[in-house]
């Protein structure tokens, strides 16, 4: 895996081989992100990586010139390769990493507003849904801000029903939920 575009051009992003991680493709982290540039001004923004992961995702963003990324990742091993990854490329003073579950920290209640939330969890993961509605619910985005939410086609029924929407995109086997604050599609 590596980061597609920006300051980190080309830099690898390490994952473990653990079935709890699935990484986004370098293809579907293309096509999200040439979305996002066309939605988001990246220069100075704050972002939210929910299921972190190796944090390929957020790591793309800091790239591209958001200014502070959080990641939450609950798995203490799975975290740890994070951090690495952050350290690998400098950028430990931008990031902070939450090791704590998805649900638990959409449920904080005096917490940062975030101009980009991102949102990778295990495609077989339901509590993703909790995750999404307490978000939306305690405000975590910022006025203008965006939710991206990465998802398995075979998990469209109960997802959209979930979510109260269809989805925004698909890409290959994974389908793209989009949210603004007012809990509505772009």
């Amino acid at each position: 895996m590596r980061i597609i575009a920006g300051k980190y051009k080309g830099r690898t992003v390490k994952f473990p081989k653990s079935n709890l991680v699935r990484p986004t493709t370098d293809k579907n982290k293309e096509s999200i992100f040439n979305f996002l540039v066309n939605q988001i001004d990246f220069d100075g923004i704050r972002v939210l990586d929910i299921y972190a992961g190796s944090g390929s995702l957020g790591l793309e963003a800091l790239s591209r010139g958001a200014s502070e990324v959080h990641f939450v990742e609950k798995d203490f091993h799975v975290s740890k390769m994070l951090e690495e990854n952050i350290n690998s490329l400098n950028a430990k003073n931008e990031c902070k990493i939450f090791r704590m579950e998805a649900i638990r920290f959409s449920k904080i209640k005096e917490h940062e507003k975030y101009n980009l939330i991102l949102a990778d969890p295990p495609f077989f993961n339901y509590d993703v849904h909790i995750v999404v509605k307490n978000i939306l619910d305690n405000n975590f985005l910022e006025d203008d801000g965006i939710f991206l939410v990465e998802r398995s086609i075979q998990t469209k029924g109960k997802d959209e029903e979930a979510f109260q929407q269809n989805y925004f995109r698909k890409l290959g086997d994974s389908l793209i939920y989009i949210f603004n604050k007012e809990k509505k599609l772009l």
